[in-house]
């Protein structure tokens, strides 16, 4: 009978290590939250970051099942996907740094949707090198692998949930300091910086 060779208690605590330092650092979903929880608040934001927490751990599982192969017979499609995924990001970035209301009307634009959030991670550089290296690095190639394969999504899923709401409860926490329309626009503008910053490490 094929054992889980993840409940190692190296290879799991390697695993876990690795969730928790790859989601609690800056990255195009954290800046993101917390531009969002400064704008539109908990509530508003849920679906954006449930999307975040759905969305990439359907793509560990999607790497796990031969994504990350298809890209090393087609290197052009991660290229493709590289000029899509920043092409987007700026984007995104021009729309976080014209936001200008903490209101809830109609001026101060919409919050990413959960299906929104969950089809960027698809074009998320981090996202992808995440996904691709916890596949690759920290399942173990023996035992049961679709059963390794779910183990491992599930408990980067049950880490990277509350460190991207890290972020979400900072951008939340400095509501009260972004009632001026030039605090919040100045706050804005660092945020919609930082994620065009965010793509540096992809082209450099």
């Amino acid at each position: 009978m094929p054992t889980l060779e993840i409940f190692k208690p190296e290879l799991f605590a390697a695993l876990c290590l690795f969730a928790f330092a790859s989601s609690i650092t800056p990255g195009p979903n954290n800046m993101m939250l917390m531009a969002s929880g400064a704008n539109f608040g908990w509530r508003r934001t849920l679906p954006h970051w449930l999307g975040v927490v759905v969305g990439f751990t359907i793509m560990i599982v999607g790497c796990g099942l031969g994504l990350g192969g298809l890209f090393k017979a087609f290197p052009v499609l991660h290229e493709i996907l590289k000029w899509v995924g920043a092409a987007y990001l700026v984007w995104l970035a021009v729309k976080v740094g014209r936001s200008k209301s903490l209101s809830g009307g109609a001026s101060s634009g919409k919050p990413i949707s959960f299906l929104g959030a969950a089809a960027f991670q698809w074009v998320n550089p981090k996202a992808w090198a995440m996904a691709l290296t916890a596949v690759t690095l920290y399942l173990p190639p023996g035992g049961s692998y679709l059963a390794n394969l779910l183990v491992a999504a599930l408990t980067f899923a049950g880490i990277n949930a509350p460190c991207v709401a890290c972020w979400l409860s900072f951008g939340i926490g400095m509501r009260r300091f972004l009632d001026n329309p030039k605090a919040l626009r100045a706050f804005n503008l660092v945020m919609a910086a930082l994620l065009i910053a965010s793509l540096i490490p992809l082209f450099v």
